[in-house]
């Protein structure tokens, strides 16, 4: 009896260390998933675990803690749970959870990592935190997402950089018989806020962030008018906005030929409807607006915790993981941009290029979310879209009322 209860305390003080040697000499380190077991990338990262386990003899034992990861992983560092890898956005990885993260930059520099990966991305990981606390896997981009064939359909020869080719476009697309926009209300803010720093940048939406003045802004009131417009002249699909993911899903039927979303958009329409001609426009430039160069980027990623005893074995298997051939799977089966530039996005060829050649980075609704008010705003904007606002102005007036 003595000797099973002494057997027992020994296994639960090896269960506690979290990455423990195994009975054979071998090493398990453990990591948190974003996913859950069965979707496609989690089931990428289960043939990576095996793969790296039957190269390295290092046991990758996945806990699939699903997107709620998020409401997790604050309370488990703090606790210092037996954790090595932790797996959520890249932006909440470089700023709330950086005190528990390692510092991966001589791993990587030693890896070669800078050359397997997109500066936008890494400069922005590195700015949060302070150093390269994480690896960025699943990248995002941001952008007008189009159905080739919709655009064969409508004589489409042109991709439009400005906001009159891009009515000319919706146009075209309109007398073919195909709905230029898909729209779905959970969007409204991304497509109105992408709009918005096409004539204001991001710091101009800062500066109305934070002081209101919507309507004595020309190019606030502008910018809505322009949607209010879009919407008069019949280019949004029937319906639109409509419940999440009704609309997008018309671009899967074939009824709407746009979307103004990010890249996981496509993957979701395709997750439905099959595999569609996607393509990619960076959303146009305005008359007198700012730079039309700056894009939407976002990622997930991948972080070593800072009391990981294995910390080389984690970062070996981030590396594994986020380059190479089991980055070119995930981007195959999951539907995903790559991590390495060097693999391809056969499903979006434009998407890698756009991300290696974006050096200005515009975030998920800038700073806006961060208004005590956002939720009454992102209400407005779907109003927008519906059509409740007569003019720029009045919307405008809507906004300054909520300050």
């Amino acid at each position: 009896m003595k000797k099973l209860l002494s057997l027992t305390l020994a296994l639960v003080m090896v269960l506690s260390l979290g990455a423990f040697a195994l009975a054979d000499g071998g090493t398990e380190i453990t990591y948190w998933s974003m996913w859950n077991e069965g979707e496609p990338q989690a089931t990428v990262i289960a043939e990576a675990a095996e793969a790296y386990e039957a190269e390295t003899g290092v046991h990758v034992n996945i806990e699939w803690k699903g997107r709620g990861v998020n409401e997790l992983l604050t309370a488990a560092l703090e606790a210092g749970e037996p954790i090595d890898i932790i797996e959520d956005d890249y932006n909440r990885i470089g700023n709330v959870y950086a005190p528990y993260t390692y510092d991966l930059t001589e791993m990587a520099e030693a890896a070669g990592y800078a050359e397997h990966s997109y500066p936008v991305l890494t400069d922005q990981v590195t700015g949060w935190a302070g150093c390269l606390n994480s690896i960025v896997e699943q990248p995002q981009v941001g952008g007008i997402f189009y159905n080739r064939d919709a655009f064969e359909t409508a004589g489409v020869e042109e991709l439009p950089t400005t906001w009159t080719e891009f009515l000319d476009v919706c146009a075209k697309l309109k007398d073919a018989g195909i709905a230029p926009l898909a729209q779905d209300g959970a969007y409204t803010n991304f497509t109105f806020y992408y709009h918005l720093v096409r004539y204001l940048g991001e710091d101009g939406i800062a500066e109305l962030r934070d002081n209101g003045g919507w309507a004595d802004n020309e190019k606030a009131v502008q910018a809505a008018q322009d949607i209010i417009d879009l919407v008069n002249a019949g280019y949004l699909v029937d319906g639109a906005p409509d419940e999440y993911p009704s609309s997008q899903n018309k671009v899967g039927t074939g009824e709407a030929a746009m979307v103004v979303c990010a890249n996981y958009v496509t993957a979701e329409v395709d997750a439905v409807f099959g595999p569609q001609n996607w393509g990619l426009i960076n959303y146009p430039a305005m008359d007198g607006g700012a730079s039309a160069d700056v894009v939407y980027v976002g990622a997930n990623s991948l972080a070593v915790t800072s009391y990981s005893e294995h910390a080389q074995e984690a970062f070996d298997f981030i590396m594994f993981l986020v380059t190479g051939e089991y980055d070119q799977k995930m981007a195959d089966t999951a539907g995903q941009i790559p991590a390495d530039p060097d693999n391809t996005c056969a499903y979006l060829p434009t998407a890698v290029d756009t991300l290696k050649n974006t050096t200005a980075p515009m975030s998920w609704c800038g700073s806006l979310n961060t208004h005590p008010a956002w939720g009454d705003m992102k209400t407005l904007f779907t109003e927008l879209f519906e059509g409740k606002y007569a003019d720029g102005a009045a919307f405008c007036a809507a906004m300054d009322a909520l300050y």
